[in-house]
């Protein structure tokens, strides 16, 4: 008897540890995955840490943001009401389908672990929709700029990120141009904005080693960092152009450091230093532990992943790999709230896409509180469970999972889907609940309106 409970104990912990993986590490299990994960959950996440070899399909007719940012330029230099509604044309054309294919890839993709990563660096580096300008380059910044660095050095996905135009525009820097520049004694058009979220939201933090002072001087390296679709001599092709004639000359002193006159070099120096510090490892660190463990980090996980990060010179893939290795974030399968994206993938990954229509996803999310690709500020969503988990949102939640479970087919078996769903850590609770569900739909709802299925 006692040979036989500790077989099954180790079943049991094999079968969380594979739900762990598939539902805090991805977007939750899709059928059949726990079995696919087996008893190497481990192995089946680390399996999952190398760069693409292309692109995923759903991608292949997307447009690419230099071609938007030129139709956006050339709008704008014909009059402000052309350019209002060129990008008012293509948000509506570009974010549904951005958001539907991305949607696709993670809903179907065979590599969760990966598409989790990439939402999390997308939303450490946001490009936000709240300025109307970025919209329509949010899913094209995603796919180019974040998604082939995520397994790369961390240096080289910052300068990736900040030279895009996507992200130039969002934080007002293509008309930024040093007020002692040539560009910048004929228009006044210097901003801080870039420079301050790059040290308060990208590299150092919100408390980092840094003053105003140093703001202003990262600022001044990067006046004249533009796209090539606005004036001045070519090339007009919408991707990132350096004009030295809107830089700020004069050496610079950045952080106690001395910076010799060098043009776009200067700025590209003060990344790599930035992508260097201890604070910018801590304060990375520390996200991602919040992110895959729980909304307290536990300060040894951060030393840790702190360490891995310092000590590789921001090997993101050892990095992913050392967060896999955390013994912390495989002892309680509960611990974050999903949020309202999670909640829609994970919902897609059990089901399928039965139930919600491609079309319905903006609406979905934009009612459930996380408008896609709108985050509020420049610091991204939330990812603790008090943002998310107030009593409206809760309301939202269930009469979503409601709207879902009237949408599905009427051959779906709520206990089968309860399996899928949340089988590992469903309470006896919850299944006799589901159990005893007046109907086909009522059980679908309460499968998905359940305090494990919002968890991972």
């Amino acid at each position: 008897m006692d040979a036989k409970r500790a077989r099954d104990e180790k079943a049991t912990m094999t079968t969380l540890k594979a739900y762990i993986a598939a539902n805090r590490f991805g977007f939750g299990p899709r059928p059949g995955e726990l079995t696919r994960i087996g008893d190497d959950a481990r192995g089946w996440l680390k399996a999952q840490i190398r760069h693409e070899t292309s692109p995923p399909a759903a991608f292949d007719t997307l447009p690419v943001a230099a071609d938007s940012v030129l139709e956006m330029a050339n709008a704008r230099r014909t009059s402000t009401q052309a350019y209002q509604a060129t990008v008012e044309r293509l948000s509506r054309a570009n974010a549904p389908a951005e958001l539907q294919a991305r949607i696709e890839v993670m809903t179907t993709s065979e590599s969760p672990f990966r598409e989790r990563l990439v939402q999390f660096w997308s939303n450490h580096f946001t490009v936000s929709g709240e300025e109307p300008k970025a919209l329509p380059l949010a899913g094209a910044y995603e796919r180019e700029a974040i998604r082939p660095h995520i397994f790369g050095r961390f240096e080289h996905l910052l300068l990736a990120a900040i030279r895009h135009p996507a992200m130039l525009m969002y934080l007002d820097n293509p008309y930024s141009f040093g007020p002692n520049s040539p560009l910048g004694q004929v228009v006044q058009g210097f901003s801080e904005r870039l420079a301050q979220e790059i040290l308060a939201h990208h590299t150092l933090g919100p408390t980092g080693p840094y003053g105003q002072d140093d703001v202003h001087v990262l600022a001044n390296m990067l006046t004249g960092w533009s796209h090539g679709g606005i004036g001045g001599r070519g090339p007009h092709d919408g991707h990132f152009r350096f004009r030295p004639t809107g830089h700020e000359p004069g050496a610079k002193r950045f952080l106690g450091k001395h910076y010799p006159e060098a043009g776009m070099e200067e700025a590209e120096r003060a990344l790599a230093f930035l992508a260097g510090h201890h604070a910018t490892a801590r304060f990375i660190s520390t996200k991602l532990v919040r992110h895959f463990v729980a909304d307290h980090p536990p300060p040894a996980a951060i030393r840790a992943i702190t360490r891995v990060f310092y000590e590789s010179g921001g090997n993101l893939a050892e990095v992913s790999a050392a967060l896999v290795d955390l013994d912390v974030a495989w002892t309680d399968p509960l611990t974050k709230v999903k949020t309202p994206y999670d909640l829609v993938v994970s919902t897609l990954r059990t089901m399928g896409h039965q139930g919600i229509e491609p079309h319905t996803l903006m609406r979905s999310l934009r009612e459930l509180g996380q408008q896609a690709y709108r985050a509020r500020t420049p610091a991204g969503w939330s990812d603790r469970a008090e943002d998310w988990i107030v009593r409206d949102a809760l309301i939202r939640r269930i009469d979503w999972a409601r709207e879902v479970a009237s949408r599905a087919p009427r051959t779906i078996d709520p206990l089968a889907l309860a399996d899928i769903a949340i089988g590992p850590v469903a309470s006896r609770a919850t299944l006799n609940t589901v159990k005893q569900a007046p109907s086909v739909e009522a059980g679908i709802a309460l499968v998905l309106a359940s305090a494990e299925f919002q968890r991972r």
